[in-house]
Order: structure tokens, then C-alpha cells, then sequence
């Protein structure tokens, strides 16, 4: 059946979010691994319907400061991507691939921030890649946007701009390892309601 709101979900087309999580994340891990040249595997991620505050909580404090990468989805399916990298997440990959130590993210140099953009990039791509292939549909994704902010600011983007769908934010987190050293990230998948009963139907659990 057909859904109007994101909390129409049920847990059978959640799990099928996860399942399409994990491969997702796989997929990135793979490509992390190659880039920074480390063993790099991803926990099992989870994948849920929040209110924005519940969100804000389990990403952490609305004036934590993060770095981000905002991708649009056009296409067959439209919406949002959102990579959410925190501070020791964003130390881990430019140390490894610049060589520097713990960089404020408000200080970033623009090659700095190009790193974070080039990893959140292909973190969106490996899930958006999952989705296409598991379902059939062309999907194609801006250009990726930085910017290092505070956690509720950088959170109520995607909120103003789906905010017309829902007062709720699907969420799909989950734990990067690289070399074993374990580092949090955030993916927040927001496609338009229609989108996501295009995606169910194609899956089969619509």
C-alpha cells in the first residue's frame, strides 16, 4: 500500500532500507578502503524514522560541530543526501591522506575540505549505487556541497527542505573501522515520499 508520510513506514520497508544500508555500506567501505589505503569495514547500520529531535540526539549535540556533505537526488528518484563526518572522523581521513594532525573544522584550508567533500562523495555514491542497482532506476546526484557547522544548523536543511513531507527524517547510521579504530558517521536518506513508493514498489513490498 501506498504511503503519504515517512511514518506510514512499516518494519517490513525499514528493513528493506537496512538491507539496501548494508549493502550500501559495503560498497563504501570497499571504496574507503582503496582510497585511504587501510582495512576499512562498516558496522551493520541502522535505519529509522525520527523526529528531528530524536535525530539531533542520536547524531549528537546540536552545538557539536561537524563536517558535512549535501548531495541532491534527481532523476527517477528525487530527495536529499546528507554525510555527516564529525571531528575525529574528519581527523582520521586527513591525516591519512594529507599527513596533518587534528584540524580544527573551522579552520579547514580548502584541501582540507575537498578531502571530507571527495569521501562523502563517495560514501552518497556507494548507497546511491546499491539503490539503482537493486531496484532498476537511474538516479543522479549533484554536485557535492561542504560546509563545517554546528550539528542543528547543518540538520535543519534537510528539514526546510522536506519539511513538506514530513516532520520526520529517515536516518541510516552506521560505524566506520578503519585499520580497527572505530569512527561514527552519519548518512541521513531523505527521498520525497513519492520517491520512496516508487523505490517499495520496485522492491516488491509495496
Amino acid at each position: 500500500m501506498a504511503i503519504s508520510r515517512y511514518e506510514d513506514m512499516n518494519d517490513m520497508k525499514i528493513d528493506v532500507l537496512k538491507e539496501m544500508g548494508s549493502i550500501g555500506g559495503g560498497n563504501a567501505a570497499t571504496a574507503l578502503s582503496s582510497m585511504l589505503g587501510a582495512k576499512v569495514n562498516m558496522s551493520l547500520p541502522r535505519a529509522e524514522i525520527l523526529g528531528f529531535n530524536e535525530a539531533l540526539e542520536r547524531l549528537g549535540h546540536p552545538e557539536d560541530l561537524i563536517a558535512a556533505v549535501f548531495v541532491e537526488l534527481t532523476g527517477e528518484i528525487q530527495g536529499i543526501m546528507l554525510f555527516i563526518a564529525p571531528q575525529d572522523f574528519s581527523d582520521e581521513v586527513i591525516f591519512r591522506m594529507l599527513g596533518k594532525t587534528s584540524i580544527p573544522l573551522l579552520e579547514m584550508e580548502e584541501i582540507d575540505s575537498s578531502v571530507i567533500t571527495e569521501i562523502g562523495n563517495i560514501v552518497i555514491s556507494s548507497y546511491v549505487t546499491a539503490l539503482s542497482s537493486l531496484t532498476n532506476v537511474e538516479v543522479e546526484l549533484s554536485v557535492p556541497q561542504f560546509t563545517a557547522n554546528m550539528l542543528g544548523g547543518v540538520m535543519s536543511l534537510p528539514m526546510a527542505m522536506m519539511g513538506q513531507h514530513s516532520d520526520r527524517i529517515m536516518m541510516v547510521t552506521g560505524e566506520f573501522k578503519i585499520d580497527g579504530k572505530a569512527l561514527n558517521s552519519g548518512m541521513l536518506l531523505l527521498p520525497d515520499v513519492e520517491s520512496l513508493n516508487i523505490l517499495m514498489k520496485k522492491l516488491g513490498v509495496d
